[in-house]
């Protein structure tokens, strides 16, 4: 699978972050990814509070409320394996500075597809380091881990974009992807260098 061709992420991440970051910090990742999936869960739950009257989207976001948090604890599961315990929640700068792209204001409707966007972005770079991480991390169990959840987080990154585009009421939601795109190209040059999924 191209991250490239199917997300279309602009600047991909260096594989040398696995090998200079990730491999000398797997406790680190691994209580950061714990936090990233419970992020996401909480996400969905979010989108389901804000939007009730939207009862397609209410039954998917409840079932990904559900998958989210069985690769939490899937994630606990190996910290715990491996002697560990969950770490402190880390302050996620990438999300951060994709939310600072989020319309304020406007209408409703205008709101939630930027919601559906952001969250579709997150899921596309979470998927993009989760393959960067199956090839390259020289750890057999973590690499099958990683490949699987790579194909989750495309999954999810599809079902945003679909949502977004059956909610547009007129929006132009490619017009407005390849937006979050190209912001979302200028964010990522700071990060792939710390030892946290986006960081």
């Amino acid at each position: 699978m191209s991250e490239k061709t199917i997300l279309k992420l602009q600047l991909p991440t260096d594989p040398l972050w696995v090998k200079n970051v990730v491999e000398s910090n797997i406790e680190e990742i691994l209580t950061d990814h714990a936090f990233c999936e419970q992020k996401a869960a909480s996400n969905a739950i979010t989108l389901i509070v804000q939007n009730p009257e939207l009862s397609d989207m209410v039954q998917e976001m409840a079932a990904l409320v559900q998958e989210e948090m069985d690769h939490f604890k899937r994630v606990h599961d190996i910290i715990l394996e491996r002697g560990y315990v969950l770490g402190k929640e880390r302050k996620d700068d990438y999300v951060g500075e994709l939310l600072k792209f989020l319309k304020k204001g406007g209408h409703r409707r205008e709101q939630l597809i930027d919601r559906l966007l952001f969250a579709a972005m997150i899921e596309a770079r979470s998927c993009e380091r989760f393959k960067v991480l199956s090839e390259n991390i020289n750890d057999e169990q973590l690499s099958a881990f990683y490949y699987e959840l790579m194909v989750s987080e495309a999954t999810h990154y599809a079902t945003f974009i679909r949502l977004a585009r059956k909610y547009a009421n007129g929006i132009d939601v490619d017009s407005r992807w390849s937006e979050f795109l190209a912001y979302e190209a200028q964010v990522i040059q700071n990060y792939g260098k710390r030892e946290t999924i986006h960081g």
